[in-house]
């Protein structure tokens, strides 16, 4: 069975995306810190990001700076701030979460976004590339 990510990579789970590549994939955290905190995963199935060759990890990076350039312009934020935590999905991914301060980052607080908001918010930062 494959790994949850790649299951929403694959289109087996929904998701809101943001942006798509043969190797990448954006979508909107279902639980998120701030509206728009996007993830960004690599279609290998890869436990850790620093397991990523590279040369692949740089093409992610820059994956995830296009997306971040999405998110500020949708939001209008100061920053994307970028976190690499992993331990509560086996499967690389980078959070991307707008901020305007860094108190707007507090991880035990999640938003519940209406699911026509979430797909407002996605359809804007796919407009906004």
């Amino acid at each position: 069975m494959s790994m949850l990510f790649t299951r929403i990579f694959e289109g087996e789970i929904p998701s809101y995306e943001v942006a798509r590549s043969e190797e990448f994939y954006a979508f909107l955290d279902i639980n998120p810190v701030q509206p728009a905190h996007t993830l960004v995963i690599p279609r290998q199935e890869t436990d850790y990001i620093f397991d990523l060759e590279d040369d692949q990890l740089g093409r992610m990076m820059t994956f995830a700076k296009k997306v971040a350039s999405q998110i500020q312009s949708v939001t209008g934020c100061r920053k994307v701030a970028v976190l690499v935590l992993g331990l509560e999905v086996n499967h690389a991914h980078i959070h991307l979460i707008p901020i305007n301060s860094e108190g707007d980052i507090d991880l035990k607080k999640k938003l519940q976004l209406p699911s026509e908001e979430m797909e407002r918010i996605a359809s804007a930062l796919r407009a906004a590339k």
